[in-house]
């Protein structure tokens, strides 16, 4: 017999027994603890075959997960809520919710660009006095959030704001005191809207793509009523074409209304415009903005004078007049050049149609009767809407490097209306200004000079002291390529 091998030792079978029940009583503890974890994680989001979590993360984060032992997440819940563990027989979980979207309803909030909106679905309830907007939940959440959110569609302006809540507990809603069926709206009319670019501008044109997929099954609720009381009455046969209901004045409404969903604040994405990619529920575009509007004030022209089709036919240009600053001061000497290119021509002051619906809807009529609008740069351009389609507007740009500025606020609005978009720049020979502050004045010399000291110097010297004297001679071309757009329709 060899040294040793005649000793006792240990069975190999029993080490191989010591080893299950070690192995045993680590993945039991494994088990145990990721149980805990699973059940007391406030969000866990699953994207593959299911696993044991074995690192928990703060609300909005990933979990870290592990393939040992399997585990089944039956019912993956937003941030805040409980999710379900089950140790039964392991499955792929197909019922993930977005964040914040659940049964108890959501709120989805958009801080991004020029403008703060919410989309409030669910049990939402209403409050004018506290000029609130809140959802109420169906189960209990672990925490209770708050936004505040501006009311109209540019944020700086200075405006009440709206408190929208998500309520922790259904307990904390005050109850009920009008239903409705329908969606809700929540917009402000402060801000610019007495200037008749920015009433389309900032409000009428976000509304129309806030509220025209309910197709008039749709509530206003308005803030800051109080400040502009004529506002709503000019624009009421708007308001109607997108509404079938009494709109509600939230700066005096002690009621508790409650809605399915409320819309708080109104998204504008293009001045004076329409970005159809972004439009909620459905593409739209200015084209469906403007003719929605000769829908809602019964315009008749849907279509500008075609000279292909009737040669003999003189199209109408309207020549808006303006009374105070910022004048064409050869106006009759610029009609009569439109009329010898060919056009029939009307000098006609637009003053944003008075504080009546009647008076906007007959201002919009008026408009739409003509083939081509010509004015300095200004708020009445905004009448180029009611041109019908296939007109031309040209704006006239005051001297002073004012074209990025004017072409932003209607070249592209006006081609994406359909409308063919013409522009004359005034040189300074053309502008009062040589005359009252002559020609070494940085205002003429170096207009560069008076942008950079800011908006206030470009406002008073290039729009509010500004009037011009277009060289009709140099204007000729303007018309031609007006007239012979309107040639090749």
């Amino acid at each position: 017999m060899r040294g040793g091998e005649g000793k006792p030792g240990r069975s190999p079978k029993r080490q191989l027994n010591a080893g299950y029940v070690v192995g045993g009583l680590l993945m039991l503890l494994t088990y145990l603890v990721a149980q805990h974890f699973a059940v007391s994680s406030p969000n866990v989001v699953i994207t593959e075959e299911p696993r044991i979590v074995d690192e928990v993360k703060s609300p909005g984060e990933t979990a870290v997960v592990s393939r040992e032992v399997p585990q089944i997440v039956d019912n993956i819940k937003a941030p805040g809520e409980t999710a379900v563990v089950s140790d039964e027989v392991p499955q792929i979980v197909d019922n993930i919710k977005a964040p914040g979207e659940t049964e108890n309803g959501k709120v989805v909030c958009n801080m991004e660009g020029r403008s703060d909106t919410c989309e409030v679905d669910g049990d939402v309830r209403t409050n004018g006095t506290a000029l609130s907007v809140t959802l109420v939940p169906a189960a209990s959440w672990p925490e209770r959030h708050e936004w505040m959110i501006n009311p109209y569609s540019r944020r700086f302006a200075s405006l009440r704001k709206v408190t929208v809540t998500q309520l922790q507990d259904r307990a904390a809603a005050p109850p009920c005191t009008v239903t409705h069926d329908m969606p809700a709206v929540l917009f402000g009319i402060g801000g610019y809207a007495a200037n008749y670019w920015h009433a389309y501008a900032d409000i009428l044109v976000p509304l129309f793509v806030a509220s025209r997929r309910y197709h008039g099954e749709v509530t206003f609720l308005v803030s800051n009523i109080q400040f502009r009381p004529r506002w709503l009455v000019k624009y009421r046969a708007f308001l109607q074409g997108l509404s079938n209901y009494d709109l509600v004045d939230m700066d005096g409404d002690a009621q508790v209304r409650c809605f399915p969903r409320v819309t708080v604040g109104l998204r504008l994405d293009k001045e004076l415009s329409i970005v159809p990619e972004l439009v909620p529920g459905g593409r739209l575009s200015m084209a469906d903005f403007t003719g929605f509007l000769r829908e809602a004030y019964a315009l008749p022209r849907g279509a500008a004078a075609s000279l292909a089709r009737e040669p003999e036919k003189k199209p109408r240009l309207l020549l808006i007049h303006r009374g105070h600053y910022r004048r064409i001061l050869n106006e009759p000497e610029v009609a009569r050049a439109a009329e010898e290119a060919g056009f029939e021509a009307v000098v006609t002051e637009l003053r944003g149609g008075g504080d009546t619906p009647e008076g906007e809807v007959e201002q919009a009529r008026v408009v739409n009767s003509f083939d081509v609008v010509l004015g300095l740069h200004g708020a009445g351009l905004t009448n180029a809407m009611f041109l019908p389609p296939g007109g031309v507007l040209i704006q006239v740009v005051p001297y002073g490097n004012m074209e990025d500025i004017a072409r932003a606020e209607f070249s592209e609005p006006a081609t994406d209306m359909g409308l063919r978009y013409l522009d004359y720049s005034v040189g300074a020979e053309e502008s009062s200004l040589m005359e009252t502050l002559g020609p070494e004045h940085p205002a003429v010399k170096d207009p560069a000079s008076v942008h950079r000291s800011g908006w206030d110097k470009v406002f008073e010297l290039y729009l509010a002291k500004q009037n011009v004297r277009i060289n009709v001679t140099r204007f000729a071309p303007t018309l031609a390529q007006a007239l012979d757009h309107l040639r090749r329709q």
